[in-house]
């Protein structure tokens, strides 16, 4: 076999790097819009190691002839890919997890016990559940801008969900598919992506936590993990082919690209591409804002969500019932908390509010440079400045009510929705709060409550309580006092309550003189957002923000400098190596993990290092068959992802899938506001892993059938 010359001087490259004992990696900054790799950014990938074109990534005028082809958005929440020739469909474990919640039951529960389904009749549709397959990206700038000018003369109100309806509307008709509006950079730049959408999507495969989430809360954003952290769905079609909704006439799509799966792996310094569906960054935000999250927005919600997660994991070890109920909210509260805890750490730790001034500097001697520009811009830093001191106060007591009484339980979401249905449907009080009970614990509940009470009174200012929450704790004197009360003496708290005040003739209308419903409508958000409104005066914050775009954007434009807008949802691609990390001074970690670091973690008494015999016994056994001879199973790139990139394939030079993105570590927390190209990592679980899991662990020879495997 030939061996071409760029491999081979990366061979030697690398062999250096060993000799020193580390091959260290510098990121490139950049989630690339996908439809627009021009020359120099292809040049760039190529130099990296790509043995693609960009048309071999991305092409719209030959579908099915590109790698983007067989991605996919799954509900702009997280990105999958389609690995065979019958639509079946890789993603992430945690993108997974609240449809396998969901599906569980204490007698069934798919997230301890996994899901394998051994026959095509044993996959579970998920309803609401869908695949969105990119067709074409269209600039649609200039129609844009001139319909927001047109609708401005006619004095017609032109927001960006009045432009989106009208544009999404526009080509949807034209092109039969479903059409997004993007806006890029604030307004400077709009495209419509087209999309063909498969609504017939089927859960097939998930193993348990014990192997897709090891390590629990406790390895999160950190480095070493050891977890297997995929799913597969399959997405189905009409008998004809077409995008359907669930029948069981449907079909295994025959799709039009699907990813092979290498089981070359990978060494430092090899090249790594990630092509997914990024969610949101905000790396052209101020150093006024970015100072406001670091001080003030993140700490308040920091705080209450690791006093909220104490309380309902104290519950959920006592109870495996209320496990089972609350492990996707704690899911979700958990990932939240710990990367929104890292991003304050890495504000300081890497000055970004200093650096993001620097940058305001340079933009500030740009903007007197040109009197146009000055006219335009001169006063936006002054003011930006000043909106954000003038609203402090008034944030922190806002934050504080969010964080507290509106977010702070499940039980005020509840009350809600019984609300809503008292005007929708003809149930009695029992039977409505039966119908919402039966997926919450009172029990933790009370607990959540008392604790929002006592952070609202003490942290809220008292000028700004409801009259009723002022009368409660006028007369009971605490906050633990009058959520006792509350509790004690509510109908809603208490379904034996609710039985005998019906049968004690009270009418429904009573419901809203109940403490617990005047308690929760004694909170008036709008007042406290009025408030903040009164003391930004015009132009508002969020105009200046996008001003703030603007203005940097033509800045970087000017000078020639390449850029890429925010995350947004729209398929991005990402470029790497494959290398190790030094998260501190003195410290460098591997840039792989093995299964000797499972056996290493393994604690049976913690539920979040523990494994199944069956688990235990085959990575003590060594036995890896044709995925071996060593079990990699998680592997550091120095890709630029974010939420919504999980999921992701991890292609190699060839577009072969390597793995799944599905983590980024605790150094690199700002990544979403400036990036650290030292520090920002990907994890990544490595394919074969992901298939010696499904072979050797659940036996599931028919879907590994399915794949194309390459070596």
């Amino acid at each position: 076999m030939l061996i071409k010359m760029k491999r081979f001087l990366t061979y030697i490259l690398l062999l250096t790097g060993f000799l020193s004992g580390v091959f260290e990696l510098k990121a490139d900054e950049g989630m690339w819009m996908i439809h627009a790799i021009d020359a120099a950014l292809e040049k760039k990938m190529q130099d990296r190691g790509l043995e693609l074109s960009a048309r071999e990534i991305y092409n719209a005028d030959a579908p099915g002839s590109s790698v983007a082809d067989a991605v996919v958005s799954l509900e702009f929440r997280c990105t999958g890919s389609i690995i065979s020739d019958q639509g079946l469909l890789i993603t992430n474990h945690h993108c997974a997890y609240s449809d396998l919640h969901g599906l569980s039951t204490p007698e069934h529960n798919y997230l301890e016990e996994g899901f394998w389904a051994m026959t095509s009749a044993e996959e579970k549709n998920i309803k609401g559940k869908k695949a969105y397959f990119l067709k074409k990206v269209l600039d649609v700038t200039d129609e844009v801008l001139a319909m927001e000018e047109q609708m401005k003369s006619e004095g017609k109100p032109f927001g960006m969900r009045k432009l989106s309806h009208l544009m999404e509307k526009k080509y949807s008709e034209e092109t039969g598919l479903e059409a997004w509006l993007a806006s890029m950079w604030r307004g400077s730049k709009y495209y419509i992506a087209l999309y063909e959408v498969y609504a017939d999507v089927r859960l097939v495969a998930a193993p348990p936590v014990s192997a897709a989430a090891f390590g629990g809360d406790v390895d999160n954003w950190e480095w070493p993990q050891h977890k297997c952290d995929f799913a597969l769905y399959r997405v189905y079609t009409a008998p004809d082919g077409s995008p359907a909704e669930y029948s069981e006439e449907n079909i295994p799509m025959k799709p039009q690209a699907k990813l092979k799966i290498s089981l070359d792996g990978y060494k430092p310094g090899d090249y790594t591409m990630v092509i997914g569906y990024p969610g949101t960054t905000n790396r052209y935000s101020s150093s006024f804002e970015t100072d406001f999250n670091e001080t003030l927005k993140l700490p308040i919600a920091n705080k209450a969500r690791v006093d909220q997660m104490a309380i309902i994991k104290g519950w959920m070890d006592k109870d495996s019932d209320i496990r089972l109920k609350y492990s996707d909210y704690y899911f979700g509260l958990s990932n939240v908390q710990e990367y929104c805890s890292g991003e304050v750490e890495c504000f300081d730790r890497f000055d970004v509010v200093e650096n993001k001034e620097l940058i305001e500097k340079e933009l500030e001697e740009w903007i007197e440079s040109d009197p146009q520009r000055k006219e335009s811009w001169g006063n936006l830093l002054k003011m930006l400045d000043e909106k954000y001191s003038a609203v402090s106060e008034a944030e922190r007591n806002v934050n504080w009510l969010r964080e507290s009484i509106i977010r702070g339980t499940r039980f005020s979401r509840v009350i809600n929705r019984i609300s809503s249905y008292r005007a929708k449907e003809k149930l009695s009080l029992p039977e409505m709060m039966k119908k919402e009970y039966d997926k919450i614990d009172l029990r933790v509940e009370k607990d959540l409550f008392r604790y929002a009470l006592e952070q609202y009174y003490a942290n809220v200012d008292s000028t700004t309580w409801g009259p009723y929450h002022k009368e409660l704790h006028r007369t009971l004197g605490s906050a633990a006092s009058v959520a006792e009360y509350i509790w004690e003496n509510s109908v809603l708290t208490d379904i034996g309550r609710a039985n005998r005040s019906m049968a004690d003739g009270h009418s429904k209308e009573e419901y809203i003189n109940d403490p617990a419903y005047r308690f929760f409508q004694d909170v008036k958000v709008k007042t406290f957002n009025d408030v903040i409104a009164d003391l930004e005066g015009d132009p508002k914050r969020l105009t200046l923000r996008k001003e703030f775009t603007h203005a940097l954007y033509q800045m970087y434009l000017d000078k020639g400098i390449a850029q890429y807008p925010d995350a947004n949802s729209t398929m991005r691609i990402t470029y790497g190596t494959v290398g190790t990390l030094e998260p501190r001074d003195g410290v460098i970690c591997d840039w792989k993990t093995t299964t000797a670091g499972i056996l290493e973690k393994y604690n049976p008494a913690d539920y979040d290092f523990s494994l199944s015999d069956r688990q235990y016994l085959l990575y003590r056994r060594g036995d890896w068959g044709r995925w071996g001879p060593t079990m990699y199973v998680n592997f550091l790139t120095d890709n630029d992802i974010t939420g919504g990139n999980s999921g992701s394939p991890i292609l190699n030079a060839d577009g072969h899938l390597i793995g799944l993105a599905f983590d980024g570590n605790w150094e690199a927390m700002s990544g979403d506001i400036a990036f650290e190209p030292e520090l920002q990592r990907t994890i990544n679980v490595d394919a074969r892993y992901v298939l010696f899991v499904m072979d050797k662990f659940a036996g599931a020879k028919r879907l590994i059938d399915e794949l194309t495997i390459v070596k």
